[in-house]
């Protein structure tokens, strides 16, 4: 079995602490991934890493930069975080490699990207598991724009054909207006009024980013808490499952 697994920059991160790691999050995360059976691929998210010099430099998906200085800020704070990362994986046996994605991709003049992922399908079959970051792209017209953790997970899950997709966030899954758990998002519409921007600065588009981004895949997503990493990777369905018809 493949997974495709993001681990959201709020579980790993302090994400209104710049540059701090939550060691608890990641070490709970690092732990379940640890007790995984199957092929992986891990994608994380910026947090209070990448998120807040993006905001200081005015950097989105959409919203580009020339400024060296913002570059190095930027991709050397995720970088740092990788780092992080990858060695809580490895100090518990998961044979993790660092992937990024900085190096690789590009969007050209509309904003569509290209992403080679040959080096992500061939670390998979060689037996590792690649870990990829949410991360700066060149972007033709922009300078530089920002790459979601959510548009790689987009990116990877076909071009390693994934049976199972995660988005462990520090929710519960996609939250009513009322606070509960969505148990299945078909459509954006059915949910647009529920969903808004996350309670720290996010440069990728909250929770609202995560489920467009996640309507666009072929197979189902799961939407879920830390506490539940577990019954995901055990094949349960977790939290919300986003799934367009």
């Amino acid at each position: 079995m493949t997974v495709v697994l993001k681990l959201g920059g709020s579980v790993v991160t302090e994400k209104d602490e710049p540059e701090t790691v939550d060691d608890a999050g990641l070490a709970a995360a690092a732990d379940a991934v640890a007790g995984a059976d199957a092929d992986l691929v891990v994608v994380h998210g910026g947090g209070s890493f990448g998120h807040h010099h993006a905001a200081e430099y005015g950097v989105s998906t959409t919203e580009g930069t020339r400024d060296v200085a913002g570059v190095d800020a930027i991709h050397g704070a995720m970088k740092r975080l990788n780092a992080r990362v990858v060695a809580s994986l490895t100090d518990r046996g998961v044979p993790a490699v660092p992937v990024h994605p900085f190096s690789a991709g590009h969007r050209d003049a509309d904003g569509a990207l290209s992403l080679p992922t040959g080096q992500v399908e061939t670390l998979l079959g060689e037996g590792f598991v690649p870990v990829l970051h949410g991360d700066l792209v060149a972007h033709e017209g922009e300078g530089v724009t920002v790459l979601s953790g959510d548009e790689l997970v987009v990116e990877l899950a076909p071009a390693v054909g994934a049976d199972r997709v995660g988005v462990c966030s520090t929710v519960p899954g996609v939250l009513s207006e009322s606070g509960e758990v969505i148990e299945r998002v078909t459509a954006f519409d059915d949910v647009a009024a529920a969903l808004g921007g996350s309670d720290a600065t996010d440069v990728s588009g909250g929770m609202a980013g995560k489920v467009r981004a996640l309507l666009a895949l072929e197979s189902p997503a799961h939407v879920f808490g830390p506490d539940a990493l577990p019954a995901f990777f055990a094949g349960e369905s977790p939290g919300t499952t986003v799934d367009a018809e």
